[in-house]
C-alpha cells in the first residue's frame, strides 16, 4: 500500500516547533503590556514615588520567569496527564508541581529584580519576608500554572484531533452473513480470533481512512495514553498502552528496547553502544531509537534467535 500524500498535520509539522514558541512568546508580551499599564495606574492613583522603569522591571521580571517554565510544564504536563481516569494518581503530583513552579518563578523573579536593580544602581532590590509574600504569590502562581497546563493540554487535544487515531482493525461479520441465535449454545472454547493477532490497523486522519500493516511498523513510543506507530515516516496514534499494544503483536518481530519504545527487529540498520550499557538504536528510516540497558540483552536473544 503506498503511503498517503502529506496531509495538514504532516504540513504543520516543519514549523510546530516555532509556532509553539513564537504563541507562548506573544501571550507573554500581552500579558506583560497589559500588567504594565495596569500597575502604572494602580501607582499613580496611590501617589507613591516609583519610576517607571521598576515598575516595568518587576512586570518583565515576573512574566519572563513565567515563560521560562512552560518547557518544564510540558514535560511535566505528558508525564502526569490530566486523563479522567488517571485524575487521581496525577492531580497530586500537580499539585506539588505547582508549589515547585511557583518557588521556582519567585526565585527567578527576585534574580532577574535584583540584576534590574544592581544596573539602574539605585540600592538592593527587597522581596520581603518569604514567610509573608510568597502565599500570596503562590495564590497567582496556581492560577498561572493552571493556565498553562490547560492551555497545553487543549493544544495536546487539538493536535491529537487533527492528527487522527489509529485503532485495531474491527473483526469482519462472519462471511455467510447469519448472526448468532441467542438459543445457539456458545463453543466449548473460545474462537481463535479472539486471541489472534491483529494483522492491519485502520487510522483515521481528517477524514480519510486506510489501513497500515502490523508488520510494517518500524517502532512505537508511549506518548501518555497514546502509543505513537511509526510507519514508513509517517506518525499515528493509537489509544493504548505500550504493554497491551506489544502483546498483540508478534514477539519474534516487535521488541520492547526500552520503558517508552518499542522497534521492529529488522528495521534496525546499528546497534551504538553508548556509556553505563545503554545502547542508541539507528533505525532505517534514518531515525534513532534508545535502548536502555535493562532490555538490551533481551534484544540480543531476541535477535539471535530470529
Amino acid at each position: 500500500m503506498p503511503p498517503p500524500s502529506p496531509n495538514l498535520f504532516e504540513r504543520y509539522q516543519p514549523f510546530r516547533r516555532r509556532t509553539e514558541i513564537a504563541f507562548w512568546v506573544g501571550v507573554a508580551l500581552l500579558q506583560i503590556v497589559s500588567s504594565v499599564v495596569v500597575a502604572a495606574m494602580d501607582v499613580r492613583s496611590s501617589g507613591r514615588d516609583v519610576a517607571f522603569w521598576q515598575v516595568l522591571s518587576w512586570e518583565l521580571s515576573s512574566h519572563l520567569a513565567l515563560l521560562a517554565l512552560v518547557p518544564a510544564v510540558m514535560v511535566f504536563e505528558r508525564r502526569f496527564p490530566l486523563e479522567f481516569d488517571s485524575l487521581g494518581r496525577h492531580l497530586p503530583w500537580h499539585l506539588l508541581g505547582s508549589v515547585v513552579f511557583s518557588l521556582a518563578h519567585v526565585a527567578g523573579m527576585v534574580l532577574l529584580r535584583k540584576a534590574a536593580y544592581a544596573v539602574a544602581g539605585v540600592g538592593p532590590y527587597s522581596f520581603g519576608n518569604w514567610l509573608v509574600q510568597w502565599p500570596y504569590e503562590y495564590m497567582k502562581d496556581v492560577r498561572a500554572y493552571l493556565l498553562i497546563v490547560l492551555g497545553v493540554r487543549a493544544y495536546r487535544l487539538f493536535m491529537l484531533r487533527l492528527q487522527g487515531e489509529a485503532r485495531v482493525l474491527d473483526t469482519p461479520e462472519d462471511a455467510r452473513g447469519e448472526a448468532a441465535a441467542p438459543a445457539q449454545e456458545p463453543p466449548e472454547q473460545p474462537p481463535a480470533a479472539a486471541s489472534a493477532r491483529p494483522e492491519r490497523f485502520l487510522v483515521r486522519k481528517l477524514r480519510r481512512e486506510f489501513l497500515i500493516n502490523a508488520a510494517d511498523i518500524d517502532w512505537l513510543q508511549a506518548q501518555g495514553n497514546y502509543v505513537g506507530l511509526h510507519v514508513n515516516g509517517h506518525d499515528y496514534l493509537l489509544r493504548a498502552t505500550l504493554t497491551d499494544l506489544l502483546a498483540q503483536l508478534d514477539p519474534a518481530r516487535h521488541v520492547r528496547v526500552h520503558r517508552s519504545f518499542a522497534v521492529h527487529l529488522d528495521r534496525i540498520a546499528e546497534i551504538e553502544p553508548l556509556d553505563g550499557g545503554d545502547a542508541r538504536l539507528h533505525m532505517r528510516d534514518g531515525t534513532h531509537v534508545p535502548c536502555s540497558r535493562r532490555y538490551r540483552g533481551a534484544l540480543q536473544a531476541t535477535a539471535a534467535a530470529a
